[in-house]
Order: structure tokens, then C-alpha cells, then sequence
């Protein structure tokens, strides 16, 4: 049941960002570009509705799907931050999706993000490994 509750919401997630164009790589070139608030307006709203969130978990105590305690602490700030925002600024401009796009232009019938989508499933293996020797 928990399972179908995902794909419930997930599904949701997914034709809120094609009707709302965030999947639209035009709509992500325009923002790279400065040329429209469209794309600022989303992510904005998304930070605004995060933190309200976060603050409702965090005072209301609540707890994840499977019973165990949401663990909410800051980490720890450094040049892999940076590191790892222009990595991830680079692949956003380059592909036109970032990860949560990636998934709804394939279902959309945009077949060339399985490509990106292989190359992220990549990237993320490859992290895997050296993870432990990064600093």
C-alpha cells in the first residue's frame, strides 16, 4: 500500500510539472537565459512551500511513511557544495531537465531524455564508489 501512495503521488508530481511547463526545456533555456520570471516563480513557490512544510514536520513532530523519525539536521557547508551545484547547474543547462523533468519528458514521449536519464543512473553509480574518498 505504502508503495502505490508513491506512485500516487509521484504521478501527481509529474503532471503538475508538465502542466505547469517546468518540464519544458524551453521554459528552463528562458530562465538560464533571464528572459522570463516563469521558471523563478515555480522554484520559488517550492521554497516557500518546503520551508512551510519543514516547519510543520519539525513542530508537529511527524513522523515518515514507515513510523521512523524524520532526522532534519543542517549539514555541513564546504567547497563540495559548490562543487556539486556547478556539476549540477552544468547538467541542468546541458540537458534542459533536471532530475525530476527527466523522468516526465520520457513519459511524455520525449525519448532522447533516456539517454540523460542513463547518464544520471550513471553518475549517481559512479558517485557511489568514490563517495568514501571524496572530502
Amino acid at each position: 500500500m505504502r508503495y502505490f501512495i508513491y506512485l500516487l503521488v509521484g504521478v501527481f508530481f509529474g503532471i503538475v510539472m508538465y502542466k505547469s511547463e517546468a518540464a519544458s526545456w524551453f521554459r528552463i533555456y528562458e530562465m538560464f537565459e533571464f528572459g522570463a520570471f516563469h521558471m523563478y516563480g515555480i522554484i520559488g513557490s517550492a521554497l516557500v512551500l518546503g520551508v512551510i512544510g519543514i516547519q510543520i514536520i519539525k513542530r508537529n513532530n511527524i513522523k515518515a511513511l514507515g513510523g521512523q523519525e524524520m532526522q532534519l539536521e543542517p549539514k555541513a557547508k564546504g567547497i563540495h557544495n559548490l562543487i556539486g551545484g556547478i556539476v549540477f547547474g552544468l547538467g541542468w543547462a546541458l540537458t534542459g531537465a533536471c532530475p525530476g523533468p527527466m523522468y516526465v519528458l520520457a513519459g511524455a514521449g520525449y525519448y532522447s531524455m533516456l539517454v540523460v536519464i542513463g547518464g544520471a543512473l550513471l553518475g549517481t553509480f559512479v558517485y557511489g564508489l568514490v563517495r568514501d574518498r571524496l572530502p
